[in-house]
């Protein structure tokens, strides 16, 4: 009879620390790991010469990647600099014509300030001076005859300008520059494929910091505040392994729990969103889910 009683008394024990410690073991946010994707699209259009990337590859910022074949625009380019050259030939005609004309305009002002002196003088008379007004007069509007005939074809050097521009900034965009330094998380294409405008090549991501999404209740919610460190753990083949991490973003608004919660009561609840940044040392991964326990 004390033997059943010793045991009894074991057992009670047992479920005390095993109800004790169960309580201890809730973490205080569950989510899953999140990072900033960016998909790059091309932005000509064309035969993708070279694309020397691999899913898993690790890029640095401004990286050139790849190109997209830019022969048909230098090809358009060479003839836009070859219409310029034939109109400029037809422009400097005209331009001369107006050169020779204000050269006589300038010889007539000066004349008309002669006759002015000598008018003053009584060795002019006002007939002269009529006479040089009316010139110059002919002078001006034959000066902006020209310019008007020479207008369309200023226009029209001014409109070879703009193409050669936008072909610069075509030939530009061929390059396939990797805009921030990441992990390569999925290639869309591979080389000598024809690509148009817009068209997905490859998916980037930087893993160096990654982002835990986890809820919590509205009577957590005081607790937190924007740079508070957290711990992060995650399942590993000895139990957990734990990291440091800083909250970074608290949701203004509440929101339904998610649905990886399964309980009818837990599911109405309205629960906050809180993104955590965590340093990865390579074991983080998109997807993966952790546990967030206040320090």
């Amino acid at each position: 009879m004390k033997n059943s009683q010793i045991i009894l008394y074991y057992v009670f024990f047992a479920v005390l620390l095993s109800a004790c410690k169960g309580t201890n073991d809730i973490a205080d946010g569950y989510g899953n790991f999140e990072a900033t994707e960016i998909t790059i699209s091309a932005e000509n259009n064309g035969k993708l010469l070279s694309f020397q990337i691999d899913e898993g590859s690790i890029l640095k910022a401004n990286e050139l990647v790849g190109y997209i074949d830019t022969i048909p625009l230098h090809l358009k380019k060479e003839q836009l600099k070859v219409q310029k050259e034939v109109i400029n030939a037809k422009s400097k005609g005209v331009l001369s014509q107006i050169n020779v004309l204000q050269a006589k305009l300038k010889t007539a002002n000066t004349n008309k300030t002669r006759v002015e002196n000598l008018i003053k003088d009584n060795a002019g008379t006002q007939k002269q001076l009529d006479d040089i007004d009316g010139e110059i007069a002919v002078l001006n509007n034959s000066i902006r005859s020209v310019e008007v005939q020479n207008a369309p074809v200023v226009n029209e050097l001014k409109s070879i300008d703009v193409q050669i521009q936008q072909l610069n900034d075509q030939l530009l965009k061929s390059k396939i520059v990797n805009p921030i330094q990441g992990t390569v998380l999925a290639k869309y294409v591979e080389p000598n494929e024809i690509v148009n405008f817009g068209k997905p090549l490859y998916k980037i991501a930087d893993l160096s910091t990654m982002e835990l999404r986890v809820y919590v209740s509205e009577t957590q919610l005081p607790n937190l505040s924007i740079g508070e460190k957290v711990v992060v753990k995650i399942d590993n083949q000895k139990g957990m392994k734990n990291y440091e991490g800083k909250i970074s973003w608290i949701a203004s608004e509440a929101e339904f729990t998610p649905k990886m919660i399964q309980t009818k009561e837990e599911r109405v609840a309205l629960v906050y969103a809180v993104k955590v940044k965590v340093k990865n040392d390579g074991s983080l991964k998109i997807g993966m889910p952790a546990e967030m326990w206040f320090e």
